[in-house]
């Protein structure tokens, strides 16, 4: 179980079935610097173009398509002491006759306390001059190779994962891909220091992260996303409308509760019905993200 460091020499806006750049054992660690979502670097270079780039695709020996790849998020350090949001919430997340009326969405730039942990905008608008946020890094943009050689654009998602921009994805989460090409060829970026729900400005605080992470190989078949912290268990549907996407992720729950925790459909169904949580992950782009949640508590393998 070796540990690599990765410095992309070229990025990506599309997460497909491209030439890896890295190749590694089953279990091996990656350590990576990531650029922020315009493709800026933490010296403030432009080293790719937006949305997105992505570092990769890193191929882990032994992954078949079938297999599950494992994601350990194990830290994510900021490398940058400024981050940028847009200012104004999105048009599709309000009412039709409220677009008008929105001021324009500029660029905002954040200032990042590296040894505080904390964030504030540059120049606080009124009402706003004490904001200041404790960071929640999460990784807004990874998965694999989808199937049948697409190539998938960064600014959207779906089975394999993508912009998911679902802020439970950060240090301390495992998060489990399907993988549908040889080696599941993963890509990483886009990292943010702090996220709402729902991505609704159309950014986190957007900056560069050094992230690193353990990569696993499990002979188990999935079909969406799945993911686990210390309290919860997680999956992750990714489609427009948001009900489709709230459908994956039950659906891949129900799945998931049946296999693994020794549930028929019916006892799935009660727990689910009394004590499941949906988080927004991204309703933004394309396609929106939805997360199944279900506390450990309620659980027994």
């Amino acid at each position: 179980m070796a540990t690599h460091r990765f410095i992309p020499t070229a990025y990506h806006n599309v997460i497909g079935s491209l030439s890896p750049a890295l190749h590694i054992a089953d279990s091996d660690t990656v350590i990576t610097e990531t650029l922020d979502a315009a493709g800026y670097d933490k010296d403030g270079i432009q080293r790719a173009s937006g949305p997105n780039p992505m570092n990769g695709p890193i191929f882990v020996e032994g992954a078949e398509r079938g297999d599950s790849l494992k994601v350990e998020i194990l830290g994510m350090v900021p490398t940058r002491d400024t981050g940028f949001t847009r200012s104004v919430v999105a048009g599709n997340v309000v009412e039709p006759e409220d677009v008008r009326t929105l001021p324009p969405s500029d660029r905002a730039i954040w200032q990042i306390d590296r040894e505080a942990l904390t964030a504030r905008l540059a120049e606080p608008v009124a009402g706003l001059q004490s904001f200041v946020l404790p960071l929640a890094p999460m990784i807004g943009c990874f998965g694999v190779a989808p199937s049948l050689g697409q190539a998938i654009s960064t600014a959207t998602s779906g089975e394999s994962g993508g912009n998911m921009d679902y802020r439970l994805l950060g240090p301390g989460t495992t998060i489990w891909f399907p993988v549908s090409a040889a080696g599941a060829l993963f890509f990483l970026g886009d990292c943010h220091a702090v996220q709402g729900d729902g991505e609704i400005v159309g950014t986190g605080i957007e900056t560069t992260f050094e992230v690193t992470v353990r990569l696993s190989v499990e002979k188990k078949k999935i079909i969406w996303p799945r993911g686990e912290t210390a309290d919860d268990i997680f999956t992750i549907g990714n489609a427009r409308p948001l009900d489709q996407a709230l459908q994956h992720a039950t659906s891949e729950m129900l799945r998931w509760l049946t296999s693994d925790y020794g549930l028929d459909k019916t006892a799935a169904s009660h727990l689910l019905g009394q004590v499941v949580r949906y988080d927004v992950g991204n309703v933004f782009d394309p396609a929106y993200t939805m997360a199944c949640r279900v506390s450990k508590a309620w659980l027994r393998r």
